[in-house]
């Protein structure tokens, strides 16, 4: 099991504005990894999934891909 990367780098807030950490836990269809497969703790998961969905209403991030 991968170790949370949140967690290992002492990030204490995720920010829907750091568009490059987020797009690091999408799919090529622009969709939230999984926390399994992110290697994410079930805390930064559910915190990466807010500012994920925030960014996307801000259209900081896409709904969609391809």
């Amino acid at each position: 099991m991968k170790a949370c990367h949140f967690c290992t780098n002492n990030i204490r807030a995720i920010d829907y504005r750091d568009i490059e950490t987020l797009k690091k836990f999408l799919d090529p269809y622009a969709r939230i990894l999984k926390h399994k497969r992110s290697g994410v703790c079930q805390k930064h998961q559910r915190q990466l999934a807010l500012a994920i969905k925030h960014a996307r209403f801000l259209a900081l991030l896409p709904f969609v891909s391809r």
